[in-house]
């Protein structure tokens, strides 16, 4: 019992912060809630680590795997143009380590458990259920990127996402997804559906006003 309810508790407050933002850009105050990202990245990762949970050393040892694996892809595209496209990140992320935010290869890792979980749930076959996780990643992506530039998230050279930047995206996530089969982590379902659902929502909402 007590730990169904820091279950609800975690997803009340995961809504409520996207509600909250999602509202407030919709009636003019874009900037101000748009600024405070960071801050819902933020408090979305301290629930992953509380309710997920994040609290062995395994578990803590692949989400920084995942975070570092992460910030290099990222690096290598801001820097070179690898793997995604050319582009530069905004200000609207957070505090930034020689242009690539820290707070991006959280979002990466963050984004890997989670779908993970999903998919063990709905997939049994181990290479369907990675593959489906992976798609579950990219299909936020494929939202985010219409998003990103209008929030001072990043953007692209050529003002789109070229079709190289969602199949790096869909196969580093394949890798993570694999990191994350072979060392046979889950963890709590019904918090990582609305951690999902909740990342979705709000930039599928975004997504139509484009």
């Amino acid at each position: 019992m007590r730990s169904f309810k820091k279950d609800i508790l975690a997803i009340w407050i995961l809504w409520i912060f996207n509600i909250a933002a999602l509202v407030g850009i919709s009636i003019g105050f874009e900037e101000w809630f748009v600024s405070k990202t960071p801050l819902n990245l933020i408090i979305s990762t301290l629930l992953l680590f509380i309710v997920f949970p994040v609290n062995t050393a395994r578990k803590g040892a692949v989400f920084a795997l995942l975070w570092f694996g992460g910030m290099l892809a990222e690096w290598l595209g801001v820097h070179y143009g690898i793997l995604f496209g050319s582009y530069r990140y905004g200000a609207n992320l957070g505090l930034k380590v020689d242009g690539v935010p820290l707070l991006i290869g959280i979002n990466w890792a963050l984004l890997t458990f989670i779908s993970a979980r999903i998919a063990q749930h709905l997939i049994k076959n181990n290479i369907v259920q990675i593959l489906l996780g992976a798609t579950l990643m990219l299909i936020l992506d494929y939202f985010m990127e219409h998003s990103a530039p209008r929030f001072d998230f990043w953007e692209f050279e050529d003002g789109l996402a070229p079709l190289k930047n969602y199949i790096s995206w869909f196969l580093i996530a394949v890798l993570f997804h694999t990191l994350v089969k072979w060392t046979k982590l889950t963890g709590d379902l019904r918090f990582s559906l609305h951690l999902y659902a909740a990342q979705l929502l709000f930039f599928v909402y975004f997504y139509s006003w484009f």
